[in-house]
Parts: C-alpha cells; structure tokens; sequence
C-alpha cells in the first residue's frame, strides 16, 4: 500500500493509454508542482457522483496509476499535462482532500494472457474493423482511424477499453475486471452491439 496524489476525473483512463489534462483548479496545480517534484506518479479515479472541480464528489475505488510524460503552459495560465497510464490501481482509504485528495492504494497486478486470448484478440480487432466499416456507411470519417494494435492480448485489450464508443460506467466496468479474457470478451459484445445498431439505423434509413 502507498500514499498517492489522486485525480477524480469526468471519464476512465486505462493503464497503456494516453491521459491528456487541462489544470486550471490551484490545488490540482499545487498537485502538479508535488508530483514533478517527486517521481513524477500520481492515480486517476472516475467520479461516480459530484463535479471535477470545487470536490464534494464521490469516486469510484478502481483506478489507474499515471505517470506524468510533459507539461506545457497554456496562454490563458492553465497547465496542459500529458501523461502515460501504467497499471490499474485500487483505493484502500482516503487520506484527505486538503489542498488535493490523497489516498492511500494498492497497485493491482493485472492477469496474465490465457492460452485463448490471443484468439479472442483476433475477434475483438475483427469487431471493431466491422464497426469502423458500418461507421463509414453511415458517414462517419473513419480513413484516418488506424489504431496500432499490441500483439499482448492484456496491452491490447486495455488500448481497445479506451478506444470503443462506450460510456463510463462501462468503462469503469472493463476497468475494474480482472480477467484479461473477460475483459476482450465485454468489449467484443459492445463492439458487436453497435455494429448492430448502426446497421439497423442504416436499414432504416
């Protein structure tokens, strides 16, 4: 268990994407200042209820730990943060919430690749070419959309949990799953879902 700065955020963030944030509040700035000046680490929560700014929310206890990659100035004084998500995490207490919410965690270790993942893989990646497909169909612009796919079914299936038109409490739902076969399976089950419903409005239509 560690003591770690926490960010309750608006939408669930996976280990091995990208976190892009715009800090404008002073304690999340103050936070910004503290964790540059310490490894560089901090956890990402999804709010359950409440607002991202001013506190008083509740959050979710499964989240990601985050690594900060590079920070920018903004014109209008805001700090522009990118940075990198490395493992789930899970909150055991929260410590306090003055000047930033702090807690204290446990680093989740995430399940090793089963012997049909690589399989469930293959048709996770089918389900969501035949998304980008029907999406096309419909208009949407998909020709630039080439995501790079980990050949790891557990990388993998977290780079797809990010990338599918999904809300975020079924992300939260794909976060907080251990099993990295259960997780590939959900997300072909969305992938398919909406493959469906755009081919029924394009039916329709």
């Amino acid at each position: 268990m560690t003591s770690l700065p926490m960010f309750p955020l608006g939408g669930v963030h996976f280990p091995y994407s990208v976190i892009p944030l715009r800090l404008f509040e002073e304690r999340y700035l103050r936070m910004l200042d503290d964790v540059l000046g310490g490894d560089g680490r901090f956890g990402v929560v999804l709010i359950e209820r409440g607002s991202e700014v001013g506190g008083g929310d509740v959050r979710f206890d499964v989240g990601t730990l985050a690594e900060v990659r590079a920070v920018s100035d903004l014109d209008d004084g805001h700090k522009a943060v990118v940075a990198a998500g490395l493992r789930r995490l899970r909150v055991d207490r929260w410590i306090s919430d003055d000047p930033y919410p702090v807690a204290e965690v446990t680093i989740l270790d995430e399940d090793d690749a089963g012997p049909g993942d690589a399989d469930l893989l293959i048709e996770a990646t089918r389900a969501l070419h035949r998304l980008l497909a029907v999406a096309a169909e419909l208009g949407a612009d998909t020709a630039n959309f080439a995501p790079e796919m980990s050949e790891d079914p557990v990388v993998a299936g977290f780079h797809l949990a990010q990338m599918i038109p999904i809300g975020p409490l079924d992300a939260q739902q794909l976060l907080e799953q251990d099993s990295a076969s259960v997780r590939l399976l959900q997300i072909i089950d969305y992938l398919n879902d909406e493959v469906e419903l755009i081919q029924l409005r394009l039916s329709e239509g």
